[in-house]
């Protein structure tokens, strides 16, 4: 399989995570961990340190939106590893680990671990660290978003300005 275009930014991250992901889920499958997915880890391990969550706070804890992290917690439920209860505002859900999660800990610890120190010795064959790479462009679009780098184009007139035109041909 060949790379993406070095252009098509957006699918070159998405086909680095798939290889990342896949990598790890394949290690899942070794290690015995059916139904675990390797975006169930960072909720899992929030949920080992803070306790039972409301979705929002597990969703801030690790850095996601909420409706990623509810569509997570959806398919960690499916698998048994989370259960749901009412929070005090019926808008809540709470988040806590079930039994089957406890019993995984020990397997997902370890390859958390792995593959923590599987990505430092990536790192040493990189540039620049990946983690520090990919914090370095989250404060440059904290600064600055796409969508303004964007407008700089010409593509976009000022805001509250009309559209310019596209062209088809």
């Amino acid at each position: 399989m060949t790379a993406p275009h070095r252009d098509a930014l957006g699918t070159l991250l998405r086909h680095v995570l798939e290889l990342l992901d896949g990598d790890v889920a394949a290690v899942h499958d070794r290690l015995g961990l059916t139904d675990y997915r390797p975006r169930y880890s960072p909720l899992v391990r929030a949920l080992v340190t803070d306790g039972p969550l409301p979705i929002r706070d597990l969703a801030t804890r690790v850095g996601v939106t909420h409706s990623a992290a509810s569509q997570t917690v959806a398919g960690m439920r499916r698998a048994g590893l989370v259960t749901l209860t009412p929070g005090t505002d019926a808008r809540h859900r709470i988040v806590t680990l079930t039994d089957r999660a406890h019993t995984l800990l020990p397997a997902v610890e370890a390859e958390w671990a792995a593959t923590t120190a599987a990505m430092r010795h990536l790192d040493t064959e990189l540039p620049v660290p990946l983690a520090d790479e990919l914090y370095a462009v989250l404060t440059a679009l904290r600064h600055r978003p796409l969508r303004d780098r964007i407008a700089d184009t010409g593509l976009l007139p000022p805001a509250g300005g009309t559209p310019a035109p596209v062209s088809n041909g």
